[in-house]
């Protein structure tokens, strides 16, 4: 397909949409196509309804007008507003074009170049234009009408090349550099901290947009929300506690990792009181807050198996005051069957309580397989808000559900091949390259195998002082991707470490790829990332021997 400027231009009339479409799916590879192209000269400013660069012919300005354009015999009129308005697209193509060769021919890029054929030409979508119409400064060959519009690229280049002039049409060089010169000559880059500023106030207003469905669901107490990684979950969930805390009820926002937890309870300190949920925080900690036994760090079968037990006949035994009207719950698919039933016990209406879940199977990381056991009505997101485009792109393939990719740019993403057993030591030496452009606080390392070192040395102080560690300006944060879940850092630098093809690795590849908003590095051995990702992944991400 031909190179389109913009690659999606919006227009302001059906015509001009319609004449850019046929002209796009008939245009050469080799060819340009512009779009609502504007240049500013000392005596006004033009506008080209569209531009078509075509190899060998010339370069054409095209002026589109819609079905109420007519000629009188002396003027050319359009109806606006039910009133005949003169107008004259000839005039308008004519100085469009002087005005954009005269921009062309004066970058220092075309300097010594031959001047190529230029020509303008008018298109009535939408009218029959009789063979014999004619005007001294517009005869036939130079305006397309409706019966042309399956040749109208065929017609272009034959206008183009009907002009008696001693200029060929642009060869492949030409149109390159063509190609440079029409999309402008940018500022220099910015530097990556304001760029990922303005990326996110795009994605926070993006992402505010999705709470319209939560306006859609207030007359309903169950719901699942289901979407991939990046598609806002998170943000909606902690949204819909908000709203259901200001409407007077009690509510429970949980979820199972410790990270995301104090995520949670940091976003809805900022909060007014009226709107906080009543508690905010893991499963396993509501268990302890309603005097559950403590149990220690490394008793798995603890907090897997008996304390959620003692959770359900502690809830079952609470009074109504320390009852929950609703209960929200972040990354839901990492609960386990038993801990559904304490949940359920806590509300004060068992039957027609709120229960209100976000999920991602993708995201499925432990080896726990539990589901709501009560019917939930299913709501879907489905376009990636919070990666940029080619992060996004890089895991696309691995995501459960079908995702749009939202339409925030950023640097690709970049891959470092390396031995599964370099992978830290390598993850390394590109966390030091971001931090010439990045600050520390912006990076984060994560792990897809054994932890790194410096991730166990922060966890020996508590996993409350490692969690505290996440939010501290001076330090980069190390981690792994099992606890990364639902968190994120504008800078990700992820070591696929793990060796062989453990269970869940897929799953784990896809956490630690959509970690980053704006910047990610993977370094890993090349055939096992093609191994648990699949080819779309590898081919995406750059691999040796991929395409």
């Amino acid at each position: 397909m031909a190179t389109c400027l913009p690659e999606r231009p919006s227009f302001t009339t059906e015509s001009e949409r319609m004449v850019w479409r046929l002209v796009r799916e008939q245009l050469p590879p080799d060819a340009i196509l512009l779009a609502n192209y504007r240049v500013t000269d000392r005596t006004k400013d033009h506008e080209a309804d569209l531009v078509v660069v075509l190899p060998g012919a010339g370069i054409a300005v095209v002026e589109v007008k819609g079905r109420s354009a007519r000629h009188d015999g002396r003027y050319w009129y359009i109806d606006r507003g039910g009133r005949p308005t003169r107008m004259d697209p000839v005039g308008q193509a004519r100085a469009a074009k002087y005005a954009l060769r005269a921009y062309v021919e004066g970058d220092p890029r075309w300097a010594g170049r031959e001047r190529v054929r230029w020509g303008h030409l008018v298109v009535l979508p939408f009218s029959p234009v009789p063979d014999d119409f004619a005007l001294a400064d517009c005869p036939r060959w130079m305006v397309i009408d409706r019966e042309q519009l399956a040749d109208i690229v065929p017609l272009i280049g034959s206008a183009l090349r009907q002009l008696d002039v001693p200029h060929p049409g642009p060869d492949t060089d030409d149109t390159a550099t063509l190609e440079e010169i029409l999309a402008g000559r940018p500022l220099p880059m910015g530097d990556l901290l304001g760029e990922a500023a303005e990326r996110a106030e795009q994605v926070e207003r993006l992402t505010e947009q999705q709470a319209v469905i939560l306006g859609a669901i207030q007359l309903l107490s169950r719901v699942e929300v289901r979407g991939g990684a990046g598609s806002g979950k998170t943000w909606l969930a902690v949204e819909q506690a908000r709203r259901l805390s200001r409407r007077g009820l009690r509510v429970a926002l949980m979820c199972y990792s410790r990270g995301l937890s104090a995520y949670l309870v940091r976003r809805c300190a900022t909060l007014r009181r009226t709107e906080r949920p009543a508690y905010v925080g893991t499963f396993h900690g509501l268990g302890q807050q309603w005097g559950a036994s403590a149990g220690s760090e490394d008793d798995s079968d603890f907090w897997e198996r008996r304390l959620p037990s003692e959770m359900a006949a502690l809830a079952a035994a609470l009074p109504p005051g320390q009852r929950f009207d609703a209960v929200v719950v972040d990354e839901a698919q990492d609960f386990a069957d038993s801990w559904w039933t304490p949940v359920l016990a806590s509300l004060r209406e068992e039957e027609s309580g709120g229960v209100f879940v976000f999920t991602d199977e993708g995201q499925r990381v432990f080896s726990r397989f539990g589901q709501v056991p009560i019917p939930l009505v299913p709501l879907l997101l489905e376009t990636n808000l919070r990666n940029t485009r080619p992060i996004a792109e890089s895991f696309k393939p691995l995501t459960p559900v079908q995702m749009r990719i939202g339409p925030v740019d950023g640097p690709p993403v970049r891959f470092v091949a390396c031995t599964t057993e370099l992978a830290l030591e390598t993850a390394d030496t590109e966390v030091d390259r971001l931090l010439e452009d990045w600050r520390p606080q912006d990076v984060a390392l994560l792990t897809t195998g054994p932890r790194h070192p410096e991730q166990s040395q922060r966890q020996g102080h508590g996993q409350d002082w490692y969690w505290e560690s996440f939010w501290d300006d001076a330090q980069v944060f190390y981690g792994h991707v099992l606890g990364f879940k639902g968190l994120e850092r504008r800078a990700v630098v992820l070591a696929v470490n793990e060796s062989g093809d453990r269970d869940r690795a897929r799953e784990r590849l896809y956490v630690g790829l959509s970690r980053a908003r704006d910047q990610l590095v993977v370094c890993g051995d090349p055939e096992h990332i093609r191994r648990i990702g699949g080819p779309q992944v590898a081919a995406r991400l750059g691999l040796p021997g991929s395409r």
